[in-house]
């Protein structure tokens, strides 16, 4: 079954591939992405649509019928009271002359399918208005502009083009929708996620955590739980971290669902998108778009149990130029702002206030917050002195896509058994892969361990009592407490002694036997035998391979 599994999943990568080698010029990579995603979607709704309304047509005994084979008439007579309960347990309704296989059927034909494309993505959307799931699929197609110059000169280019995506993504051997051997939509997303982020330099990086430091922060988010009450990330880009938890900790062990924000539009659609891609009903995720630290939009749905956050390093905020902003109670109790310039303690701050009495928050951290100065230390030693810091840890660099600095991980908790910090050195924790490094299974379970544990190991881990945190002056910095492993060669000083004896003896035989040469010299010339004396007192085997040279 696994090695099925892998084959499928390599097939689909493949043809991932092939759809963008095969318009590779036409659309920018990094925007290609939208039109992908956004068909794969618009496939994935549309079989998801047409599953469920045949299993209640199935299960009343009509087992031949096909949704994609009635009119849309007959579809619609079904009534608005009907209507209305399909769209209040999926989310949205869809005709069947409106579904991803009988458009790709028309497609080639359609000279105006960039327009028919456009019509359906609009009534998806509509349909939900005024319903429990209008806020997930708002402006969700937004950023699949059918009508972009991108896409080509002229609609009879784009249209061409537009054929292409539709008959690429259909041939996708994405499975069905109830197929478990394969989470395939779900695996395609995070391949093309991947493929691009790859290729993006520092905005990829902005969206997207590798998929091993995510399993890192959910398992660390997660040890001796068996359930949380919901899952949130202040910043969760296209919400790779959050469906981290939902595949390693289990949906069933989520019991009120997941919550984000992201302030990037086209980022903040991503991420519904996968959301719906990865199974997850609209019902069980609430993700916002807007500014996390000045307007955000869960503080009424915390406490939350578990917070995973990669939050962007070091971004500019209003901070005290908004003189309201050391009022919130998010900022307040450190009695100072995060600095304008570097706003990451103004999310840790806001993950903190977010955070429930038993919970677990792991952050990935720039390194430079846990030894600055100024007001990032009035931070720390707010966070330091309520005993809410549990364990730091030093990560390898080149682990993110644009980036090569070395992060940190910090781990948060309310409900601490001691006043001690646990700093962990995992800097050798990985593995090269081309030019980036990548934590294997080994390095995950090797980290989990200690940071379980919690127990010294020379020039890895340290547990440290409050009293020496606040010795070194709130510093967090791995490196500071945990002292790296000497690598050098250690030099035997009495052997280089006698050897450094040895080549001053040997020195003062040359300089002896070259002052008789120069003797000889002045004396009418240089003889074999003086050159063989000397080469014997600075090369003692010379002795017997005279013959082999020839004197001049």
């Amino acid at each position: 079954m696994f090695a099925e599994s892998m084959q499928q999943r390599d097939e689909l990568h493949r043809a991932i591939w092939a759809i963008a080698d095969n318009l590779r010029g036409s659309i920018d990579g990094w925007d290609f992405k939208n039109y992908v995603l956004g068909t794969m979607f618009y496939r994935y709704l549309s079989e998801r649509f047409a599953t469920f309304i045949e299993k209640n047509e199935h299960d009343t005994g009509n087992t031949d019928f096909r949704y994609a084979d009635i009119s849309d008439e007959e579809a619609t007579s079904m009534g608005d009271d009907n209507i209305a309960d399909v769209i209040n347990t999926i989310g949205f309704f869809m005709k069947p002359s409106e579904l991803f296989c009988n458009v790709c059927k028309r497609a080639a034909k359609d000279v105006n399918l960039n327009m028919t494309l456009e019509h359906i993505f609009n009534n998806i959307e509509e349909s939900s208005k005024g319903t429990k799931s209008e806020m997930c699929f708002k402006d969700l197609f937004a950023d699949f502009d059918v009508n972009s110059s991108r896409l080509g000169a002229s609609v009879a280019k784009r249209n061409e083009r537009l054929v292409k995506l539709l008959q690429g993504i259909s041939d996708m051997k994405l499975g069905t929708i109830n197929d478990q051997n394969i989470d395939a939509f779900g695996d395609a997303y995070e391949y093309l996620m991947t493929m691009y982020a790859s290729g993006a330099g520092k905005s990829g990086g902005e969206f997207y955590t590798p998929q091993e430091v995510s399993e890192l922060l959910t398992r660390l988010g997660t040890v001796g739980k068996k359930h949380v009450n919901k899952v949130y990330d202040p910043a969760c880009g296209s919400g790779s971290l959050l469906l981290k938890v939902q595949k390693l900790f289990g949906d069933d062990s989520i019991k009120n669902g997941y919550f984000g924000q992201e302030i990037n539009v086209t980022t903040y659609n991503l991420c519904r998108i996968n959301m719906f891609l990865h199974g997850v009903d609209y019902d069980r995720f609430n993700i916002a778009c807007d500014d996390t630290l000045t307007n955000p939009q869960h503080l009424n749905d915390a406490p939350f149990e578990l917070i995973v956050s990669n939050p962007p390093y070091s971004i500019k905020w209003v901070g005290d130029d908004n003189t309201l902003m050391i009022n919130d109670p998010r900022y307040s109790p450190a009695g100072v702002l995060a600095p304008k310039s570097k706003a990451d303690m103004a999310f840790i701050m806001h993950v903190l206030s977010c955070l429930a009495p038993n919970g677990v928050a792991a952050i990935v951290c720039f390194p430079g917050i846990m030894y600055r100065g100024g007001a990032e230390k009035k931070i720390r030693k707010y966070l330091i002195d309520n005993n809410f810091i549990d364990t730091i840890i030093q990560l390898p660099g080149n682990l993110f896509f644009g980036t090569s600095i070395a992060t940190c991980i910090m781990v948060m908790k309310k409900c601490k058994t001691d006043n001690s910090i646990l700093f962990i050195d995992a800097s050798k924790e990985c593995i090269k892969v081309t030019n980036n490094n990548k934590l294997t299974s080994e390095n995950l379970d090797n980290i989990v361990k200690m940071f379980t544990e919690r127990q010294d190991i020379d020039h890895v881990c340290r547990l440290v009592p409050y009293d020496s945190v606040k010795k070194e002056g709130y510093n967090l910095s791995v490196s500071t407490y945990v002292e790296p492993e000497d690598t050098k060669e250690k030099v035997d000083i009495i052997k280089l002694n006698d050897e450094i004896k040895k080549i001053v003896a040997r020195e003062q035989v040359l300089r002896y036997e070259i002052d008789k040469i120069i003797a000889e010299i002045g004396g009418g010339g240089v003889s074999y035998e003086s050159i063989r004396r000397v080469a014997e007192a600075v090369l003692p085997e010379w002795r017997g391979m005279e013959a082999n040279y020839i004197v001049m």
